[in-house]
This record gives structure tokens, C-alpha cells and sequence, in this order.
């Protein structure tokens, strides 16, 4: 919070606003400090008083030259400098805001019980909780890619030809890509509140090296599943038989880390159990099994195909655990 009130004025605020006011600092230490000290000191302190509108850039600014995404919400004329320099300006419509509202890329208008600047903070949210979806997402795809890709390759160099062919493939992708990972990212968890009634921000996320070690975990654990119902297989029965337990539970493996992801979305829930279905369906048709180089399976079959879906879900989850 800054302001050009009183700091005693400014605790009192920010207490009643539930932000810390642990460290309170006024433009005089800011001016009394040099480049290096301001900087620590606006980097530790939550309230500033007894601020000019120049103060409010060099706040800001210097929050910027720190890695900061930086938000400025004001309503006056002295607030208009730092709200143009804000990463984001905000301004709110209020009397003698003119200023503040020109230089500002947002501007909250008046509802029923005035200019309510809480809901930025129910925006923050749900923008974090649809990127998460989206990377969520997109983890889905991409791991499960990789881990098909590891499968085939890992078996071609075994057996000397591809584990599952073109066709298998095209079921893999309509059962795994389309419907699921779609539904990860079109669904919406019920959001955590406070007891005040404010919302749970999420930590941000990013396609750094957490993401990179999801995706690296989901190809590796994708491909184990796979590979184990496909092992068997190979020794309990025919190539064509192998191949289609490798081809259902390179499938289950997939939809069951997605449902680990997405385990609060009813959507979810429905679109993986729609794949299971017409996973089922592909291969105990007849035709339609013949048509996709599947044969149908027995429940001794379909029992490997489960334990091995179930190990590689349980290792995705430990490894996460571990590497989190």
C-alpha cells in the first residue's frame, strides 16, 4: 500500500485491510538512502507513507528492475505517473480521477456497492487457475507424446519392429489428445477461499524446469506402463495379442495420470471414462479390432493391461512427490 498519509494513519488502514504492516516506509528514508538501500528497503517493506507521486514511480520501478510484474491501482491525479508506469495500470472511477483513469490500461466502474477494488484480487486468481489449466494441459500432451515415443522406440530396438502401428497410433491420439487433454484445460475446480471470503491465489506457474520434469516424468512413466503390458505379453502369448495390451495400456497409463491432474473435474472424470469405453469397444469388436490390428483380449489379458495402467499411474505419482 502507499499513500501520502500519516504512517500511523497508513498502519491503521492496512490492518483493517489485512495487509502487514511489519515494515513501514516513508519517502524521507527513501530519499535518505542511496540507489542500493532504497532498493532492499522497497523490496522488505508492504506499507509506504508520506509519499510524493514521484516516490510512487521510483517504488515501482524499482520493484520492476527486481523481476517484479508490478500493478498499480490509484484513483487521483497524483497516482497517474506510477500507474503509467506500472506493468499494469489501473485506475478507479471515482470523482477527480480523470487523471489516474487516462493513464491507466484497466479501470474498475462502479457496481452496486461502489468501485470494489477486491475484485482484481478474484481476477489474479482465475487468470493463475487458467494458465495452470493450460499448462496442465498442454503437460498432458506433450508428455504423452514423449512417452509414446520412447515406447516405440525403446521396442522397435527390442524386437526389431514397431510395438504398435500407424492405426493403434491414430486410436492413441483420438483416446489420450483429444478429449482428455482438452478437458484439463476447459475445466474449473472448485476455488479455495479464505475465511474472509477472498480467494486462494495459486503459485504462478511456469514452463520452467518443474514443467520440463512433469513431462519428463509422464513420457517415462507412460512408456514403463506400456512397455510392462507389452513384456508380458510377448511371453504369455502371440505378437498381435502383445501388441494390443501394449496399445491399452499405453492408453490407460495416459488417462490415468490425466485423472490424477484433473481428479476435481467432473469433466475430466467423464471424458477419461468415455475413452475407457471406447478403448473397450475398439478392441473387443470384432471388426473394428481387425480394422485397427487388434485382436480381443481375455481377462488374463486385461488383468495385465490393468496392474501395468496402475504401475505406471502409482510411479508418475511417486516420482512427482519426490522431484516436487
Amino acid at each position: 500500500m502507499i499513500t501520502g498519509d500519516h504512517p500511523v494513519t497508513a498502519r491503521a488502514v492496512a490492518d483493517q485491510l489485512g495487509i502487514p504492516a511489519d515494515t513501514i516506509a516513508t519517502g524521507a528514508d527513501l530519499d535518505a538512502l542511496d540507489e542500493d538501500g532504497r532498493a532492499e528497503l522497497i523490496e522488505r517493506a508492504t506499507v509506504f507513507a508520506r509519499v510524493s507521486p514521484e516516490h510512487k514511480v521510483r517504488i515501482v520501478s524499482a520493484m520492476q528492475r527486481h523481476g517484479h510484474t508490478v500493478a498499480m491501482v490509484g484513483d487521483g491525479s497524483n497516482d497517474a505517473a506510477a500507474i503509467r508506469t506500472a506493468d499494469v495500470g489501473i485506475g478507479l472511477a471515482a470523482r477527480g480521477s480523470v487523471a489516474a483513469r487516462e493513464a491507466a490500461d484497466l479501470i474498475l466502474t462502479r457496481s452496486e456497492n461502489g468501485v470494489d477494488p477486491s475484485v482484481l484480487l478474484h481476477a489474479l486468481a482465475e487468470g493463475r487457475s487458467m494458465w495452470q489449466r493450460v499448462r496442465d494441459a498442454i503437460g498432458v500432451l506433450v508428455g504423452g507424446n514423449a512417452g509414446e515415443v520412447t515406447f516405440t522406440v525403446l521396442g522397435t530396438l527390442l524386437s526389431g519392429q514397431a510395438p504398435i502401428g500407424t492405426r493403434q497410433f491414430l486410436v492413441v491420439n483420438l483416446l489420450t489428445d483429444l478429449g482428455p487433454a482438452m478437458a484439463v484445460a476447459l475445466s474449473r475446480g472448485r476455488a479455495e477461499t479464505t475465511d474472509s471470503g477472498a480467494p486462494v491465489l495459486e503459485e504462478q506457474a511456469e514452463l520452467g524446469g518443474a514443467f520440463l520434469r512433469s513431462v519428463a516424468v509422464r513420457g517415462t512413466c507412460t512408456a514403463l506402463g506400456a512397455g510392462t503390458a507389452w513384456l508380458l505379453g510377448r511371453t504369455t502369448g502371440r505378437r498381435r495379442r502383445a501388441e494390443t495390451m501394449a496399445l491399452a495400456a499405453l492408453i490407460g497409463t495416459q488417462l490415468g495420470q490425466t485423472l490424477v491432474i484433473g481428479h476435481r473435474s467432473p469433466l475430466v472424470w467423464t471424458t477419461v471414462a468415455g475413452s475407457w469405453v471406447l478403448l473397450a469397444g475398439v478392441i473387443m469388436t470384432p471388426g473394428v479390432s481387425r480394422f485397427f490390428g487388434c485382436v480381443p483380449l481375455g481377462p488374463m489379458a486385461w488383468t495385465i493391461v490393468a496392474g501395468s495402467t496402475a504401475l505406471g499411474t502409482a510411479s508418475a505419482v511417486a516420482a512427482s512427490r519426490v522431484l516436487a
